[in-house]
């Protein structure tokens, strides 16, 4: 019997986020898509009884879950600074850079072995955006990778680029992207779902918060400017009072009270009626590792128009309306003409979505499994 390990931690995350969902639907694809005779283990922090009952109802044929003696920042900290026993050995998959990572013959294992994934190379290109205590920690843990992992898993062949210029992994990147959370989907409830947010017959949808690399201060400039649509722009991310940082940048950029909300962090079924009905979706990041929400709208047919940052140029293909990142002082015009050409152009609008669909439909769940399980079987 063969059986993979993997670190469970992002599931139990107290806000849900792109990597909690990949964990998830991750591991969901690893267990049902398992090669004959091999099997799926957790291993999980310290945590209340109730989230380890999570963990079994998400998934459903895990054969077992290693518990840590230590809560997650005992266990973040104890792992980046090397002191990393766990029980057993074998094979190890993390789905971040959350790993045991400490010394042993990469030649000559003997059966032991992990894997780690790095999702961008945001702690190293815009650290500013993230706080200064998580850049440190993602620095220190992908240093480790490069020291001990047998393999480093990234989602797209740009961040794979964008790593080789900063640590030397040499030949053990593996490129496996991921899909569109299982959990996205419209209920029978959505009307009730779209009355209870209040959401407006026709709006644009953002998605992120107002770290620099975000892009959300250009948006915001684009809508201020002569000739821009009306339409309003709800924002799904942490900022969820009237009055918040989202509000107070609407203003700074000229834009009217009102014209601008925050949705704040959303349940899976809200997050479905949201992305849609929006009239699109822009994506104005400066840098991205995969662009799981820009997935997530061609999953509902919704418009896309998203820069031309590397990653989102290699998952969206020709399906989406890309706007330049070059001469940083045009971005808000031209992503006010992007967005005015998808919004005034209804058959446009529906050429975009049916290319879409067939976008979205080369990513899925049990490609990325099966490239994890002969990802460890080459090892």
């Amino acid at each position: 019997m063969t059986t993979l390990r993997v670190i469970l931690d992002e599931m139990l995350a107290p806000t849900p986020s792109g990597i909690s969902r990949y964990t998830e639907d991750l591991t969901r694809a690893l267990i049902r898509f398992a090669p004959s005779n091999c099997f799926v283990e957790g291993i999980v922090s310290s945590s209340p009884e109730p989230d380890y009952q999570h963990i079994a109802d998400a998934l459903p044929g895990l054969v077992g879950l290693h518990k840590s003696s230590l809560a997650h920042r005992e266990l973040a900290s104890a792992w980046q600074h090397g002191f990393t026993r766990i029980s057993g050995g074998g094979m190890i998959h993390a789905p971040s850079l959350l790993a045991p990572l400490s010394r042993h013959d990469r030649l000559n294992a003997q059966g032991h072995q992990i894997a780690v994934t790095i999702h961008d190379a945001v702690a190293w290109t815009h650290p500013d955006s993230l706080p200064s205590r998580r850049v440190a920690w993602h620095r220190a843990m992908a240093a480790r990778a490069q020291k001990y992992a047998d393999a480093v898993v990234v989602p797209t062949h740009a961040v794979a680029e964008q790593l080789a210029d900063i640590l030397d992994f040499g030949d053990r990147v593996r490129v496996i992207g991921g899909a569109v959370s299982t959990s996205l989907t419209l209920g029978d409830d959505a009307d009730d779902r779209a009355a209870a947010l209040d959401l407006p017959a026709r709006y644009l949808l953002t998605i992120g918060g107002l770290e620099s690399r975000r892009g959300i201060d250009h948006l915001l400039a684009s809508l201020a400017l002569p000739g821009a649509t009306d339409l309003p722009l709800l924002m799904v991310g942490p900022d969820d009072s009237d009055t918040g940082p989202l509000s107070t940048a609407a203003a700074d950029a000229g834009l009217p009270a009102g014209r601008v909300r925050a949705l704040g962090t959303l349940a899976d079924a809200d997050l479905s009626v949201v992305l849609d009905r929006a009239t699109m979706l822009v994506f104005p990041t400066l840098a991205e590792g995969f662009g799981t929400s820009m997935l997530e709208a061609f999953h509902f047919g919704t418009p896309v128009v998203h820069s031309d940052a590397p990653a989102l140029l290699e998952v969206a293909g020709d399906a989406a309306y890309v706007v330049a990142l070059d001469d940083r002082d045009g971005y808000a015009e031209r992503l006010r003409d992007a967005i005015n050409a998808v919004a005034n152009d209804d058959e446009l609008a529906r050429d975009m979505a049916t290319t879409e669909r067939d976008r979205v439909g080369l990513f899925d769940w049990r490609g990325s499994a099966e490239k994890v399980w002969q990802l460890h079987a080459d090892l």
